[in-house]
């Protein structure tokens, strides 16, 4: 029983290794055809039967003899080894009968994969005409697989157009809305603006075209305009500004090779633009006790009231105000080079907000406002002329030596001027473009005081201005 058991184990190890012996040549068969023919065994047997049976008595004449061969290897192929039971007997005066069945029971065992490869070779072997029949559906079939590949990359194509273009409606759809609700933002600020500031450019038309509604209307509404572009710039700048502060703070993190430093402090040079909105005041006053001076607004604070933002704005009559100007002579004033002008306006009893109008001749000017808490004696208007766009009036403060310890007799140190009233910046010095353009702005006065209206030209070392200016207040 053990015996029969190995018998059988030891046939199916050689079936198992007979097929795999048989996989291998095939498939070295099928490679072979393929780098010759660009075909495999299979598909090129199935176009030499289409090859003989198109071109056979027509294009291909083959001898008797071949043709038994090639019937053999069919018969081979289809059926297998020679068997009785598949091939019918034949007569004894049926010759090409008994032909074909000698032909093929001579191929024995022959396998499938060797009658196909062995009728292609026979078949190219006899007629030339085969090669390039091969060749033709090598062509047609290349070509198909070329046409099904762009077709494929068409709709691929096409599939992708539609998603980008899906993507784009859903983009145009995703704009039209941030645009919409810019625009209702837009529309809320400008409600806003009007709102806080329709007394003052109300008044001020009111002053520039008297009697006549429809020029006031027309200016009101090109002040309101102006006025929110200021406004607008002033938040893109606010947030440039935030930004940059960032930036700076996560590299001050970052850094290791460096000792911790003071980050935020940013300084800004050169114009900033045609038209500024004045942000937040900066204080700038002295405790009459000690000559300390309060920057960061932490004690004396409240001492003050808090104030508002100036507006500024731009007109183009710009020769028109100076021809009005030019006969007044308190209305010109030329600023020579390195030279500073504060012009001092105290607030008025009778008003409540300062306009001002300037414009120069051929070049821009530096141009700020401060507010000086202090009462003036009367409401005149002055001119002050400084060599310097400094006005701190500050000297060095006496220090104490061993010979003269407590500085009074030393003449050639000086003394810190501690008698200033506190002073609110409004609007920072930049230079302004009023040789293009006039410019105008105005303010709420914050309480009793006098507005320092500052025209610098301290930056020009030859070129002296002038400047033609006017100031007036209303309710």
């Amino acid at each position: 029983m053990a015996a029969s058991d190995a018998v059988v184990n030891g046939l199916e190890s050689l079936s198992v290794e007979d097929s795999s012996l048989k996989n291998t040549v095939d498939s070295k068969n099928d490679d072979e055809h393929l780098q010759r023919w660009g075909f495999t065994l299979e598909d090129l047997y199935k176009i030499a039967l289409k090859f003989y049976k198109e071109k056979e008595g027509k294009a291909l004449q083959i001898s008797y003899k071949d043709k038994l061969k090639l019937v053999a290897y069919t018969k081979q192929v289809t059926y297998g080894k020679f068997r009785t039971d598949v091939s019918p007997d034949v007569g004894f005066l049926d010759v090409v009968g008994n032909d074909r069945r000698q032909a093929w029971q001579s191929l024995g065992d022959m396998s499938k994969e060797s009658a196909m490869a062995e009728l292609v070779k026979h078949l190219d072997s006899i007629c030339p005409l085969f090669k390039p029949f091969v060749e033709a559906h090598k062509t047609e079939r290349d070509e198909k697989i070329k046409r099904e590949k762009e077709e494929a990359e068409k709709m691929r194509q096409e599939a992708e157009e539609r998603q980008h273009k899906e993507l784009e409606e859903q983009a145009k759809l995703q704009q039209e809305a941030e645009r919409k609700r810019q625009m209702e933002q837009e529309m809320q600020i400008r409600t806003a603006l009007n709102q806080q500031t329709a007394q003052q450019f109300k008044q001020y038309a009111e002053q520039q075209y008297p009697g006549n509604a429809q020029m006031q209307e027309e200016l009101i509404h090109q002040l309101q305009e102006q006025h929110f572009q200021q406004y607008m710039q002033q938040i893109y700048q606010q947030q440039l500004l935030h930004q940059q502060q960032q930036m700076q703070q996560m590299q001050a993190m970052n850094s290791t090779a460096q000792s911790p430093q003071n980050i935020g402090h940013v300084v800004q040079n050169g114009p900033v633009g045609p038209v500024t909105l004045a942000g937040s005041p900066k204080r700038q006053r002295d405790d009459q006790g000690d000559g300390t001076t309060d920057d960061t607004g932490e004690e004396g604070e409240d001492d003050m009231p808090s104030i508002a933002a100036a507006s500024m704005w731009t007109r183009k009559d710009l020769k028109e105000f100076k021809d009005s100007l030019r006969n007044d002579k308190d209305s010109v004033i030329k600023i020579g080079s390195g030279e500073t002008v504060t012009v001092r306006v105290p607030t008025h009893e009778d008003g409540t907000c300062l306009f001002w109008e300037f414009a120069t001749d051929y070049y821009d000017v530096g141009f700020g406002v401060y507010f000086e808490w202090t009462i003036a004696p009367s409401n005149t208007v002055s001119v002050h002329v400084s060599e310097s766009s400094d006005e701190e009036e500050f000297e060095e403060e006496a220090e104490g030596t061993a010979e003269t310890p407590t500085g009074k007799d030393d003449v050639e140190r000086g003394k810190k001027l501690d008698n200033r009233p506190p002073t609110d910046e409004i609007i920072p010095v930049y230079r302004r473009d009023c040789h293009e353009e006039v410019y105008c702005g105005s303010h709420t006065y914050p309480g009793r005081g006098v507005y320092l209206l500052k025209f610098d030209n301290s930056y020009s070392l030859w070129r002296s201005k002038t400047l033609y200016y006017r100031v007036y207040y209303s309710r």
